[in-house]
């Protein structure tokens, strides 16, 4: 351990500032946090435009690794194995993000020797061919690392995976600071209210396979309710053709906003509708953001961290995966009675207070930090 603050390596596919999804707004909340406990943080990602030199983000450093080629949605890198090697060394803790298969054989190839913590984000659920390639290494890779960090006690029950490595797995939520998101202004909020409407059920979140959008477009048919759809990403164009080939006039695609737009749309939001249907989706960072604002959600029970944030009947409604109408149904119930949708709002937002807080999550991994380096120190002894 360096006599300077101890230093932490994140290491994933992609950061701020080229990629602002769930796992990277994790990373960042834990970059922020962990200051206040005289940990410093670093985090090394692939891009497609590398800067050549570190950037400081929001007091953190931030390298690049050229994006050299993309395989099944796994990024590779000539330059990360050097650069990583170099910055292992002057950290003290790894702290990898799993799964990116890249990451596992750079791991192994720096034997860089410090204290590793992955945090396991997902199973791996589409590539089903390539994950019996792949098995060995993700094997060995899980078995040599130190500590393996669930992120929902739904998500450790209901992975294989994890449960093989249970004797080294922990549990630790994840938190999100509010106080980190922006306050749009009087004008902004009724820019939006303007443009859709005072009711209206919100989606955050990338366009991908495995949100379930596809499903909440048909769920729309024969319904009148607004749906605003913030992100962009791979199926965007598709969504778009679904949506017009079913004749859907509620419906606003708005893109990738900025924070001030979006925490605009989640404050004005009725409710937030999050119909992710397969378990790639191990958490939901936008389904907790609208808990953040106490809104009641709706999501479907796929044995992931969604229903760790949304309690049916409590926070919200919780539906099927994959099925359409049950997913009309709960917004009709909600949009139906608006004073139990309120109180679900209520509760959602004195569960995040409770249960999801950044300083929580902080806390949690310095105290697995702290533990990592006395049992590397008693090692070296």
């Amino acid at each position: 351990m360096s006599k300077e603050s101890p230093k932490v390596l994140h290491f994933y596919k992609t950061y701020y500032p080229d990629s602002f999804g769930g796992i990277e707004q994790v990373i960042f909340q834990l970059c922020k946090g962990i200051v206040r406990y005289g940990y410093a943080s670093e985090v090394l990602a692939l891009s497609p435009n590398a800067h050549k030199q570190p950037i400081e983000y929001s007091g953190h450093l931030v390298h690049q690794a050229s994006l050299d080629l993309q395989v099944a949605s796994t990024g590779f890198s000539l330059s990360a194995f050097g650069k990583f090697c170099v910055l292992a060394k002057q950290a003290d803790i790894i702290h990898l993000h799993y799964p990116w298969p890249f990451m596992d054989i750079v791991h192994f190839a720096s034997r860089h020797g410090k204290p590793t913590v992955v945090t396991y984000h997902s199973d791996i659920i589409r590539q089903k061919t390539l994950l019996k390639l792949y098995r060995p290494l993700k094997n060995r890779f899980l078995a040599s690392v130190d500590r393996i960090v669930a992120s929902s006690p739904n998500y450790l029950a209901s992975s294989p995976v994890l449960n093989r490595y249970r004797d080294k797995v922990v549990e630790i939520t994840y938190g999100l600071d509010k106080a980190t998101y922006p306050v749009p202004t009087v004008e902004r909020l009724a820019k939006w209210r303007s443009i859709v409407g005072e009711r209206f059920f919100l989606f955050v979140g990338m366009l991908r396979y495995y949100k379930g959008l596809h499903i909440l477009l048909e769920a729309a048919q024969g319904t009148d309710y607004p749906i605003v759809i913030v992100g962009a990403g791979p199926i965007e164009a598709e969504l778009k053709a679904q949506a017009a080939q079913l004749g859907l006039r509620n419906i606003f695609f708005l893109g990738a906003v900025p924070d001030d737009d979006k925490v605009a749309l989640l404050m004005l939001c009725y409710g937030v509708v999050f119909p992710s249907h397969l378990r790639s989706e191990a958490f939901g960072i936008s389904l907790l953001e609208g808990a953040m604002y106490g809104k009641p959600m709706i999501s479907s029970e796929i044995g992931t961290g969604t229903t760790f944030i949304n309690i049916g009947d409590e926070t919200g409604l919780v539906v099927p995966p994959s099925d359409p109408s049950a997913l009309r149904q709960a917004m009709r119930y909600l949009w139906e009675h608006p004073e139990e949708a309120a109180e679900m709002g209520r509760r959602a937002g004195k569960r995040y207070w409770k249960h999801f807080t950044a300083e929580q999550m902080v806390k949690s991994y310095v105290d697995l930090y702290d533990q990592l380096l006395k049992n590397h120190q008693g090692n070296e002894l």
